[in-house]
Parts: structure tokens; C-alpha cells; sequence
């Protein structure tokens, strides 16, 4: 690579929080043949110098193996080792001379203090794994496991042979039912074989007694071709193991890992539990799976990927249900509902979901199509993925980089597929590798970075935000983060910011690099004219009032309201018929955001259309129907009109016609007598009780017990 090291050295210096100490010297050839260079380096880390940054990934291993050798180093437990690529992401492209300033971005975001550490999730497996199948697959398969595992089979009706020694625990039958996760799977089956196949000695008597040749080697009865001799079970008097009048029978029991041979999974969604491998008739997958399950005995931790604030879900009030963006883009099935909760306690005010962190891969796609911010993914938070970014973006800034662009990826196959695309920009001529002015930006899954980070970006100096999708991720997220890129795009190009700022790119394997490659050379598009400063916070609504004030200021024209997507907008205008309401106030009480609220003074119903997340529960709620959502941003003011509470409605109280005390609505009084005006349990004395308040309607009907009703108590 060309290193042009008084130019980083510049760029880093202007960057808060970076280092520049040790580019005085600058390793082109940082491999096997300068590892004495490398060791000198690590020495100054044990005399109390700063952490040591390597940028180089392709020789990890060794540097921390020679770390580890090296007399005065640092443990990397006291003081962590930081590798960052510059090769593959930049100087290997070709334009590789003009990335001076994304290798200085690079360096100042790897030199950035680790995020802190999330609580953990534990799972223990003893080694209990359940093989289900055909006889012969099962069998072989437990063969390879046995050794290190607790091994069962249930196999089918498949026709194939068991094995003749009968060494583990062996049923037959069809799964009916298989939940859990590693360490925590309940398998249940139902089997309606007149064999027991725990009881059966294999000595082969029934086969041979049976006219029909009903049973095979797999000692099943194929019960259309048995007829009524029962040979067999005369046969098998010493074991008891055929019983034709055994009825159907449900039986289960508990595992810890599941391998399914079978054509068809247990597990229709995209991402199956921890634990489960489905692998059918694939030898490859087999062995793979095979070399994985011998390795999941013990206790294993991973992190606890997402927090959730009850408070805040817009999932449902009182059993009506309003946002389950959460619940349908999860590819695990760990999100489901809880609207069945009543009532307001402290920490809901209604009912909300239940995330089971056990099923939870950390896909974070929750936290990025969640209105409210009631859920975040904390795989590192939105605080410290959003000071990644926007150290990127300076530091590219700082070093005279322009129009920047970044390319969020996963740090597993996404990562990959960039290296590849580098290295083969280096031999392929056709090719031009990862341009000069695209940022790449790893994390834990392309769905975690959502519409409050994107926004951010663009308003701290991007011009387009790309993900990088592979086959690893499910149809859900792609649709998922399609809508957030759709109400993004509407956004900035109703503030006039020309071109195409979001996008998804797609890639599979190494056949899609030029595809890839051409993508990454798209013409940029329109950004601020001066990059915002602040800083992106936990609260995801506060960061998107930040880059929006931020984009609306820099705008050249501030248009009144945009028209925004209807799905996956999270916000937008609630339109009230005023022919139907009668401000009862049902919408107010099921609003979790507070964005509507009334007046304790006479009847009103107020809205504050910054806070409405556009869950819809109001118009669940609403008994008179008069609500609908508009999805929009009002600007108007310059966006100060949102920030505001506005008069939806109001109306005349209705006075009580004993005291005359204001108590409900004109309207609302005058519909509920109209509408319980041919009810026979509402006549007379009892008509005339719905035009009083609470305390008059207690001192009439003690003032004429005689009248009263049933309906009047």
C-alpha cells in the first residue's frame, strides 16, 4: 500500500479522542518478515504505554501469539490488542492513493474505548440430544455423536433398518410438538406402532413369524398389510414388546440438542433455536452439524442482546392491540405478545410483549422498526454506535475526505465478502474494490442500525448510507429495513437533499462481487452543507428530533408537511371526525406515548404530533371510530408546530339536571339516550337518572327505592 503517514499523523491530531503516537514510523510490510517490529511494540505496552493498535487483520493470530512470547508485553486480558484492516477496505482499491483520509478514519474509530459490557444470557447442556429420522440415518448419525454424547433416537415410519444392538434409547413415532432451546428442548411424539422399540430385543422372531411381511428391519407394522394372525405376538411373548390394542400414544421428554434428519424442519422460521441443526438428506451439513454438536456439553454465555422498556411499548392497552412491528420482523419467534394484561402498574401502563432472551440471536431489528424506542439493541447501544459513526465521519472530514458514504455490514459474512472484494480488486483490473470515499462500518447485524443512526449520519456529514444484506439474513429484515429506507428517502427528499441517499445492497457469495463492486461506485449524492455536532442519544426519538432539526436547518427549502410511507413511519398527524367524536377520552388513556392528552378544566382533547408514533391504538379504542392515522412530518414553523399541543376538539359539558354540575360531554350524554331510549330497563325515572352525575344518581334512587332497578344499582 501507498502510506502517506504525515497526512495521517495531520488528519488523527484533529480527531477528539484519537492517537497519533507511534506513525513515525510506518510498517508497509507488516507481516511474518517485521514481527521484531511488532514485539518492540508490544514491549512499551508492559513500560505503561498506550493500548496497541495493528492495522493489519490477516496475521491476528500470530501478533497475538508473539504477544503472548514476548518478554515485558502486556497480557492482551490487561490491555487488549486493536486490529483494524486498512487493506482490503482501502489502500488495496483501486483508487488505493487517494484513501489517506478513510485509513485515518479507520485508525481514529478502531482507537475508540470499547463499548461497556452487556449482562450475559447462560445456557447448560449435558449433552441430552435427540437424533430424529429415518432408522439407518438416525442410526448412523447417533453413531458419530455417541461418544460424546447422551444419545436417543426417534425414527419414522421410513422403511430403513435399525441397528440390530440396541445400545441407546430408541422411539418411534411423529413429532408432534418441539419448543425450547439449547439445553431446554421439550420434544413430544405421538406413536401408534404396535412395537415398542425400547422393549424390542431385535431378535427378528416377529419378522420371521409374520405371514404377511408386515414388519421389516425398522420393526414397524405396516398396519395395511398386517391381518389378524398375531403370530408376532406370540412370538414376542418373553419381551412384551408388541401390543396390537395399545391406543395412540403421546409421549415426550426433555433434551438439550436437537439433530432433525428429515426432510422438512421442526422450525418453520428463518432462524431456528440454539441447539436445533437441520440438515436433511446434506451430507455437508450433517458433518458440519455433527462436529458442532460433539463441542455443546458445558455452559455457554452469550450476551443479552436488547433492552425493553415496558413504559413505553405501543403494543396494546386493554387487549386492543396497536404496534407489533417487534413481533412480526423477529426471525426467531422470541418476541409474542402479552396483551392480555389489564390495568396500569408502574412499570406499563398496559399490556406489552414478552422477549425470551434464550431465542434471541441479536438480529436488533426489533430495536429498528420499534416507533417508541421501547426496544434497543445494546450490542454496542445507540450512544456508542452512534460516536463510531460520527468519529468516522470526522475524522474522513478532517482529512479532507468528501461525500462520504457508509457501508454498514456484518462483522461475520458481510465482513468477508468485503476482504474478497478487496483482494480481488488487486488482481481483477475490471474491478475497483472498496472506493476511496466509501466508510465501512461493521457490526454485530446489518439490521440493528436503523432510521435514528441513518438520519444521524446524514446529518453529521454523510451522503448515503448503504447495507450490505447476505444470504444469512431473513426476508423479514430486508422488508424491514426497506420501509425505514423509504420514510428516510421521503424525508430528506421533501427537505430537497437531490439523490438517492439509502440503500440496500445485496450480495451472497464471491459470484456477486461485481455486482457489488459496481454498486459501491454509484455518484453521490446531496448532504448538509456543515455537519452536525451533536451527539446521538439512547432515547432513539430524541436523536431523530436532533437530525432532523439538524436537516431541516440546513435545507434550502422547508416545505409544510411530507407525506411519508404509511408503513413503518414514526410519525405523523391523527385526523379526528368531529361529526363522530364526543371526547370521551378513550384515545387518551391508550395513548402510551402522551401525545394526546385533555384539558382538567372543561372537555378537550389536545394532540402533540412530535410525540405520536403512529401505533394506532387510539383508533383501536376510539368506540365512536372517528380516528384515523395520517403518516407525515409536519414542518410547519420550521418543524416548531409539531412541538406544540393543538385543540382537536372540544365541546359544551353537559350539566346535570338536578345540580347542574358539568359531568361527560353534551354530545356523549345526548348519544347515550338516544341510544338506550327504546331499552326497557331505561324509562321513566330511570331515563331521567342519565342526565344526572354520579352523586345525584345515589341520592335519587335512595330517594324513591320503590322505582329502582336492577340496571339502576
Amino acid at each position: 500500500m501507498t502510506l502517506d503517514a504525515p497526512a495521517l499523523r495531520q488528519a488523527l491530531a484533529r480527531t477528539p479522542g484519537a492517537s497519533t503516537d507511534g506513525l513515525e514510523v510506518v510498517h508497509t510490510l507488516l507481516c511474518r518478515r517485521e514481527a521484531g517490529a511488532f514485539q518492540r511494540a508490544a514491549r512499551l505496552t508492559g513500560q505503561g504505554a498506550q493500548e496497541l493498535l495493528v492495522a493489519c487483520t490477516q496475521e491476528q493470530r500470530l501478533f497475538l501469539e508473539l504477544n503472548e512470547e514476548t518478554e515485558g508485553a502486556a497480557p492482551v486480558q490487561e490491555r487488549p490488542i486493536r486490529f483494524v484492516n486498512i487493506r482490503e477496505t482501502a489502500g488495496w482499491a483501486r483508487d488505493g492513493r487517494a484513501a489517506t483520509p478513510k485509513i485515518a478514519a479507520l485508525i481514529a474509530a478502531a482507537q475508540l474505548p470499547s463499548a461497556e459490557p452487556v449482562p450475559n444470557v447462560s445456557y447448560r447442556s449435558a449433552g441430552r440430544c435427540l437424533v430424529i429420522g429415518e432408522a439407518e440415518a438416525a442410526e448412523r448419525a447417533a453413531a458419530m455423536l455417541a461418544d460424546k454424547l447422551d444419545v436417543s433416537v426417534l425414527v419414522g415410519s421410513g422403511g430403513s433398518a435399525l441397528a440390530q444392538a440396541h445400545v441407546r434409547a430408541t422411539h418411534s413415532g411423529r413429532l408432534t410438538r418441539l419448543t425450547g432451546w439449547l439445553g431446554r428442548f421439550e420434544a413430544e411424539w405421538e406413536s401408534t406402532n404396535p412395537i415398542d422399540l425400547d422393549l424390542c430385543t431385535r431378535c427378528n422372531a416377529c419378522i420371521a413369524a409374520c405371514p404377511e411381511g408386515a414388519i421389516g428391519l425398522d420393526y414397524q407394522v405396516d398396519l395395511q398389510a398386517c391381518r389378524t394372525h398375531r403370530d408376532c405376538v406370540r412370538v414376542c411373548d418373553a419381551a412384551g414388546a408388541i401390543d396390537f390394542d395399545r391406543t395412540p400414544q403421546a409421549q415426550g421428554d426433555s433434551f438439550d440438542l436437537v439433530l432433525d434428519l428429515r426432510a422438512h424442519p421442526a422450525f418453520s422460521h428463518h432462524q431456528p433455536p440454539q441447539g436445533y441443526f437441520h440438515v436433511a438428506a446434506d451430507e455437508r451439513r450433517l458433518m458440519t452439524a455433527v462436529l458442532a454438536l460433539r463441542e455443546l456439553t458445558g455452559e455457554f454465555d452469550k450476551p443479552r442482546f436488547f433492552r425493553y422498556q415496558p413504559k413505553l411499548c405501543a403494543h396494546s392497552r386493554n387487549e386492543v392491540i396497536g404496534c407489533s412491528a417487534c413481533i412480526e420482523v423477529c426471525s426467531t419467534r422470541a418476541i409474542r405478545s402479552d396483551a392480555s394484561r389489564k390495568g396500569q402498574t408502574k412499570e406499563s401502563r398496559g399490556g406489552g410483549v414478552i422477549v425470551e432472551p434464550y431465542l434471541c440471536v441479536g438480529c436488533g431489528a426489533c430495536s429498528t422498526v420499534c416507533p417508541s424506542g421501547a426496544m434497543s439493541f445494546v450490542y454496542p447501544g445507540t450512544v456508542d454506535q452512534g460516536k463510531r459513526l460520527r468519529t468516522l465521519l470526522t475524522a474522513y472530514a478532517q482529512a479532507g475526505g468528501r461525500d462520504a458514504a457508509l457501508l454498514v455490514h456484518s462483522e461475520g459474512t458481510g465482513a468477508r465478502l468485503i476482504d474478497e472484494l478487496g483482494r480481488a480488486a488487486r488482481v481483477d483490473r475490471a474491478l475497483q474494490g472498496v472506493a476511496p470515499r466509501v466508510l465501512p462500518v461493521a457490526v454485530w447485524h446489518t439490521a440493528s442500525v436503523g432510521l435514528d443512526l441513518w438520519l444521524a449520519a446524514i446529518a453529521q456529514g454523510a451522503v448515503q448510507i448503504w447495507v450490505l444484506l447476505t444470504q444469512d439474513d431473513a426476508p423479514e429484515y430486508r422488508e424491514a429495513l426497506a420501509e425505514q429506507m423509504a420514510v428516510a428517502q421521503a424525508v430528506l427528499a421533501g427537505l430537497g437533499y437531490a439523490g438517492t441517499h439509502l440503500r440496500l445492497l445485496e450480495a451472497r457469495d464471491a459470484r456477486d462481487l461485481s455486482a457489488l463492486d459496481h454498486a459501491l461506485r454509484a455518484p453521490p449524492a446531496q448532504g448538509v452543507a456543515h455537519a452536525a455536532t451533536f451527539t446521538t442519544q439512547a432515547d432513539k426519538r430524541a436523536t431523530l428530533e436532533l437530525a432532523l432539526e439538524h436537516l431541516v436547518a440546513q435545507s434550502a427549502r422547508v416545505p409544510e408537511h411530507i407525506a411519508l410511507p404509511a408503513a413503518g413511519s414514526p410519525w405523523g398527524n391523527l385526523a379526528l371526525d368531529l361529526g363522530k367524536c364526543t371526547v370521551c377520552l378513550s384515545c387518551v388513556s391508550a395513548c402510551p406515548a402522551g401525545a394526546l392528552a385533555d384539558n382538567p378544566d372543561k372537555p378537550q382533547l389536545k394532540f402533540t404530533e412530535r410525540s405520536c408514533v403512529q401505533c394506532g391504538l387510539c383508533v383501536g379504542i376510539c368506540p365512536e371510530h372517528a380516528l384515523q392515522l395520517e403518516p407525515r412530518l409536519w414542518l410547519a414553523e420550521g418543524g416548531r408546530s409539531r412541538k406544540a399541543p393543538r385543540v382537536l376538539a372540544e365541546m359544551e359539558p353537559y350539566r346535570c339536571v338536578r345540580c347542574g354540575k358539568p359531568f361527560g360531554t353534551l354530545r356523549a350524554i345526548d348519544n347515550l339516550v338516544a341510544k338506550l331510549a327504546g331499552h326497557a330497563a331505561f324509562q321513566g325515572a330511570a331515563a331521567e337518572r342519565l342526565k344526572m352525575c354520579g352523586d345525584c344518581r345515589v341520592v335519587d334512587i335512595y330517594s324513591h327505592p320503590g322505582e329502582v332497578r336492577i340496571t339502576d344499582l
